[in-house]
């Protein structure tokens, strides 16, 4: 626990709550009561910790000499085993959720269920959670079966089949058989530990296999695209249906950057990619969900006026602190919590809104199809892209204190438009499907005037400018260009010349508010690879991709940023974007099913 942190961590969750868990088996990050609340374990983000450091849930073996970590099969349930020279473990980890009466049960719950693999094995519980971000201790009260972590807005209580009074002492004990650990509200349970252990998690399990075996899989990497759809669904909060860009705050993009976020929210940049990968794998009930969640955010809207980010219950204002009390990843600070990007002005959130409400207007699966009110409040979201389409902005890179009018914002601007009129057809408004149709070719034009480059033979990163960024690989993505457009391919080789390193993209080369960037962006990478195979330059596509997946940690997860030179993992993690990228890309390059039956 003690030794330096990296992101080889498991993910488990239940779409309310969510922990991440270290090769040891330690819970070294953990919010409460949601996925962006206080996090009562947080030894990710607070230096490399130490003996008496709190803030993480060990369940160590005395004489450990070596580990091991895997999912269950096609779950959200982690296993550990640690081994010692005589001795080894197991850990179990989950957090319930299944359904019980026609609704989903997912309580603010962790359990950890330990077994004895092999040996008389002496295992040592350090529960240690905190308050406040790490500013408060908690006061501790027990009973027989229980311990009570009382805070001052919330308490937790441990109920354990194991000794009590070890695990408050944190004294190494003989591990005969099993234990199980549940550490949630403060509730006392109705069956013993053990039954209520062992049901807990047998229906978890359960739910988990069949959610998978639903999933519509490509012939090719189903083992990559099940684990990134069980991941993208974690990344879920139920009650809204939004979808946090990451499960925590503060880890670096690149070391000692000071590019450190709270990505504990929904960014609506993601929309189009996070919709067009649940609707491939046929996921149709979370990407319903993700749409009312985008439905209630357009409904707020008034003006038509967007954030690029809201908060997981529609919060608008996401003030940006520093939190002194924890010194970061490795040591790397500041902690934040909260993001000042909620404030910026990123015009290509219009585009991405109206791309993912589309489906809305054409999916007959869905229990709720968009109707005519919805197509004219989606109208004014349009309106405000068509005003603002030609000035300056933050871009999707979120700038901090330059603002140009970016041509991938502009782009995204056209494709509300044209996506608009594609609507108005749907729905027989011939008017407005004119109307929108007129707007798109405006824009159309103003970027095929402002922000090509004859000379150089390539769209350019702004109006007017002379430098190229990845978003631009997004033409044919939309719709803007077709693949076989020579400007697309020469846009392309631009991108290559300049982005690419090794066998990464970076999302631009200039300096920024923090200096040049000196990580991959893994999106990036991914909308690279869907370029090249839509040029027809498929087999590279493929081998890039094959590549992109040898970078994952041992659990086959993605953070948001990588070292192109040692493919560690750095920034947020797990990456919503990056995990998308997974399954679209391995959706465009697998071949059919037709090809083995």
């Amino acid at each position: 626990m003690n030794e330096g942190r990296s992101l080889e961590l498991g993910v488990i969750g239940n779409c309310v709550i969510s922990a991440l868990i270290d090769r040891s088996g330690a819970i070294v990050w953990s919010c409460l009561p949601r996925l962006d609340g206080d996090p009562v374990f947080h030894a990710l983000v607070n230096g490399n910790g130490g003996a008496d450091s709190a803030g993480h849930w060990t369940i160590e073996l005395e004489g450990m000499e070596r580990c091991e970590q895997a999912y269950c099969g096609n779950t959200a349930i982690l296993a550990t085993r640690l081994f010692a020279p005589s001795a080894a473990i197991e850990i179990l980890d989950f957090c319930p959720r299944f359904e019980v009466r026609g609704r989903m049960f997912r309580p603010q719950m962790i359990v950890r269920r330990v077994r004895s693999l092999a040996g008389t094995p002496r295992i040592r519980v350090r529960l240690r959670p905190a308050f406040g971000y790490g500013t408060q201790r908690p006061d501790i009260t027990h009973g027989s079966n229980h311990a009570r972590y009382v805070g001052p807005e919330r308490t937790l209580r441990l109920t354990t089949d194991a000794p009590v009074s070890y695990v408050l002492a944190e004294t190494p004990f003989l591990l005969e058989g099993q234990a199980s650990f549940l550490l949630g509200a403060d509730e006392t349970l109705r069956e013993s530990v053990e039954q209520t252990a062992r049901e807990l998690f047998e229906e978890t399990d359960g739910y988990w296999r069949q959610w998978a075996r639903r999933l519509a899989l490509p012939r090719e990497w189903q083992d990559a695209v099940i684990r990134a759809a069980i991941t993208l669904k974690l990344c879920t909060f139920e009650e809204t249906g939004a979808i946090v860009a990451a499960m925590t705050t503060s880890i670096p993009e690149a070391p000692a950057s000071g590019r450190n976020w709270d990505y504990r929210y929904c960014w609506l940049r993601d929309a189009f990619f996070v919709v067009r990968a649940l609707n491939s794998l046929a996921e149709v009930e979370t990407m319903e969900h993700y749409l009312r969640y985008i439905a209630n955010v357009v409904g707020s809207a008034e003006d038509g006026h967007l954030q690029p980010v809201y908060g997981i219950a529609l919060e608008r204002r996401l003030e940006e602190v520093e939190v002194p009390a924890l010194a970061g990843y490795r040591g790397m600070g500041p902690v934040r919590i909260g993001n000042q990007a909620y404030g910026h002005l990123q015009h290509d959130v219009y585009g991405n809104v109206v791309l993912a409400a589309a489906q809305a207007f054409f999916d007959r699966r869905l229990l709720r199809p968009a109707t005519g009110q919805d197509f004219e409040r989606l109208e004014r979201v349009g309106d405000q892209a068509f005003k603002v389409y030609a000035t300056p902005d933050a871009s999707m890179w979120e700038l901090r204190t330059r603002e140009r009018v970016h041509t991938s914002s502009a782009l995204m601007c056209w494709a509300a438009c044209d996506r608009l009129s594609r609507i108005a057809g749907q729905l027989g408004r011939a008017d407005r499907a004119g109307l929108w149709a007129g707007r798109a070719a405006a824009i159309r034009a103003d970027i095929e005037r402002r922000a090509w480059d004859a000379g150089r033979g390539t769209f350019v990163d702004s109006f007017g400018g002379s430098d190229v960024e990845a978003g631009l690989l997004l033409m044919a993505e939309v719709g803007f260009l077709p693949p076989g457009d020579p400007r697309f391919a020469g846009t392309v080789k631009e991108i290559e010349r300049r982005l690419r390193r090794s066998r990464h993209l970076f999302r631009y080369a200039a300096a920024d508010d923090f200096g040049e960037p000196t990580t991959a962006f893994n999106i990036c990478t991914f909308w690279y690879i869907d370029a090249l195979a839509r040029l027809g330059r498929e087999q590279e596509a493929r081998e890039l991709f094959e590549h992109m997946l040898s970078c994952r940690n041992g659990l086959g997860l993605l953070s948001e940023d990588i070292d192109t030179a040692t493919h560690e993992l750095w920034g947020n993690y797990p990456q919503t974007y990056s995990l998308v990228g997974i399954i679209n890309a391995a959706m465009r390059l697998s071949g059919g099913w037709e090809e083995v039956v």
